[in-house]
């Protein structure tokens, strides 16, 4: 059996682009978890995850020769699935503008959610521990930042993506991820502070 990790990664990638289809199921099974739990978080949709992780996967395949090592396997697959996650979330965006007007949260200069439902924020029944009622208010915190946000928190926070990596991915400057950034950390606090002040 080939070592777990990035060398482990290596080896069978030089097994796949030979031809050995075994090696690249293999590390189909390392990565297809990560890969879906990402297009999970960016999509919000059991049914779109699943579909990114085969075309992610199917994209690998295809550009197997291509794909010459600069970054380990896995962070490549992963900005696959990135670029699939958003171009999913562009064409959904387009139909949703195409059927009705929808209203973003808006932000003050701080960056905070001006308006944001009370029963949104409220806690999970008492019996959850602390840490899971925290939890669950930062990831409403974060399935109400506006679509454009939440990516750019989730590819840079949460799978650790450089600035240039979510440019590359996305299309957008450095200077404007920064500052969706910065925003998106800002809201996230500021659901913090209000779980924090709750009686």
């Amino acid at each position: 059996m080939t070592a777990p990790g990035p060398e482990g990664d290596k080896a069978l990638l030089a097994s796949a682009q030979a031809g050995n289809m075994g090696a690249f199921e293999e590390l189909v099974e390392r990565h297809r978890d990560r890969v879906y739990g990402l297009a999970l978080r960016m999509t919000r949709s059991e049914a779109d995850a699943a579909e990114i992780s085969q075309e992610t996967f199917l994209s690998a395949f295809q550009h197997l020769q291509s794909f010459r090592g600069e970054a380990a396997f896995g962070s490549w697959v992963h900005r696959i699935a990135a670029n699939h996650a958003l171009m999913r979330l562009r064409h959904r965006r387009v139909v949703q503008m195409a059927e009705e007007e929808l209203k973003a949260p808006d932000f003050s200069e701080r960056g905070t959610l001006l308006e944001t439902p009370a029963p949104e924020w409220s806690k999970p029944a008492e019996e959850r521990a602390l840490d899971a009622e925290l939890g669950e208010a930062i990831r409403r915190a974060t399935d109400a930042l506006p679509d454009a946000y939440r990516e750019v928190f989730l590819l840079k926070d949460a799978e650790g993506l450089s600035y240039e990596q979510i440019a590359e991915a996305t299309g957008d400057s450095v200077p404007a991820i920064k500052s969706r950034l910065h925003r998106a950390r800002l809201a996230l606090r500021e659901a913090i502070d209000r779980f924090y002040k709750e009686p």
